[in-house]
């Protein structure tokens, strides 16, 4: 793993990265070699930049489709099926450009070639990615310190192929004091020094996961391995980087504490308005069309009012009234306040499309652009909901440290919630998010937004 802008990304997944660039790079040159013997000086002089473009396009909607994402579960047919979505709307995003800047076309068999070039080159870039990144001969070998609770959900929140992408556990190591509850055989034997444990096992980390820590803890035999060179975790940052999540089963005070991250101050609060105003304002010049037409509609289909506002917990606890195209009947919470079901018979037939594609969240816009809400952070939640969790979630509080957000870190991990159960686990990613803020993090959530309003995720 390399930490970028303190977010975790897995390091064959930027070398996939740098490996598709090149080939995009190459491929628009690569198609005037095959269509042209000659070309003008004034075209040559555009090549560099026309390939800029086209490699920026082509992968802004590789990581729209979650093509970038590294616990993408897709298997090779999945995959195939998002690059042949996202080559579509890169063709039909490039034709536009061309259409609008006529000087950067180089004719239509340069692009149809180029674009054969780079599909064919990232397809088999993935085929090899597939086959290589699951195989165990690049993965870091980690030895769990544990066979506890601790370690147990190791076992069970890391279990499918993609969550273990990157490393591979060699064994769990049982102290004299613990009680099993992981299976003896993936345990390993420990009639040596610890050292030579490692070593035999070829260990590349050591993540700790002992439930006491007070007695029997080898902490001479650890410095000596810390010392030598291994790797030495404990099992919370373990999940920070490979789940992209705060385990809160796991989550004492003092982990809060002395970690990094949490950072606040007037310079970050400042470069990320100017984020957030710079995102809002580009996209509500394009979307200003969508709603309009979709203000339209709602009021054609009901005669009813257009727009609904609800009050939500901001930054500090701070109440803001949080607007959005009503998307459900006007009597919807006639019998109380509640989440939105499966199937909900609340919802109106536009109601249904504009949930689906995140169009109702439109309107939210206008609340970043008052500073009522950021254009990433964790989803605003009601106050009714929040004085509930607030006592019976760990924690839950801490979430309110930043603005809300229209979309967030939790909402493209996680679907869509309606249980406290739910709460709990998307709590995880947000509390992620506000430990470990960052424009590049803010980046990454607005690009696979794209791809989880494409394939509906989460949408209720």
């Amino acid at each position: 793993m390399i930490r970028l802008f303190k977010h975790y990304i897995p390091l064959p997944l930027i070398i996939l990265s740098l490996v598709e660039i090149f080939i995009l790079l190459l491929s628009v040159q690569g198609a005037i070699e095959i269509r042209f013997t000659t070309l003008e000086n004034s075209k040559i002089e555009s090549i560099t930049g026309i390939s800029s473009l086209f490699c920026f396009v082509i992968v802004v909607c590789l990581i729209s489709m979650g093509l970038y994402q590294r616990h993408l579960r897709d298997g090779a047919r999945g995959m195939f099926v998002r690059i042949c979505v996202a080559f579509v709307i890169a063709f039909v995003a490039m034709s536009l450009l061309f259409y609008l800047f006529p000087s950067f076309f180089l004719g239509r068999g340069v692009l149809a070639i180029a674009f054969l070039i780079s599909f064919l080159g990232v397809v088999l870039s993935r085929f090899i990615y597939i086959n290589v990144v699951d195989g165990e001969s690049l993965n870091r070998r980690v030895l769990v310190l544990g066979v506890g609770q601790k370690a147990k959900l190791i076992d069970e929140l890391l279990k499918r192929r993609s969550d273990r992408r990157g490393f591979v556990i060699v064994g769990y190591l049982a102290l004299n004091e613990e009680i099993s509850v992981i299976d003896l055989n993936k345990t390993v034997p420990y009639d040596t020094s610890l050292i030579k444990l490692v070593e035999e096992l070829d260990v590349d980390e050591i993540v700790l996961a002992v439930n006491d820590r007070r007695d029997g803890f080898p902490v001479d035999e650890l410095l000596d391995c810390k010392m030598s060179g291994i790797d030495v975790v404990d099992v919370q940052s373990f999940f920070e980087r490979q789940a992209g999540r705060i385990i809160l089963n796991l989550l004492q005070p003092s982990w809060l504490i002395f970690s990094d991250g949490f950072a606040q101050g007037a310079m970050r609060d400042i470069v990320k308005r100017i984020f957030d105003i710079t995102v809002s304002l580009v996209l509500l010049v394009f979307a200003l069309p969508i709603m309009l037409a979709t203000a339209i509609i709602i009021y054609l289909e009901d005669r009813g009012p257009v727009f609904y506002q609800q009050v939500r917990v901001g930054k500090n606890w701070k109440l803001v009234s949080v607007m959005k195209f009503r998307s459900m009947r006007t009597d919807a919470e006639k019998n109380g306040v509640q989440f939105a079901q499966k199937n909900d018979n609340r919802i109106t037939k536009t109601g249904y499309f504009i949930r689906r594609t995140r169009i109702d969240e439109l309107p939210q816009l206008i609340n970043v652009l008052r500073g009522d809400m950021s254009f990433v952070g964790p989803r605003p939640e009601r106050p009714e909901f929040v004085e509930e969790f607030a006592e019976s979630i760990p924690f839950y509080s801490e979430r309110h440290r930043v603005k809300p957000g229209i979309t967030g870190w939790a909402q493209i991990c996680y679907p869509y919630g309606d249980s406290e159960k739910d709460t709990v686990e998307k709590l995880q990613y947000d509390l992620y998010y506000v430990k470990n803020y960052s424009i590049f993090l803010d980046l990454t959530v607005i690009f696979q937004t794209a791809e989880v309003i494409l394939w509906g995720k989460g949408a209720r």
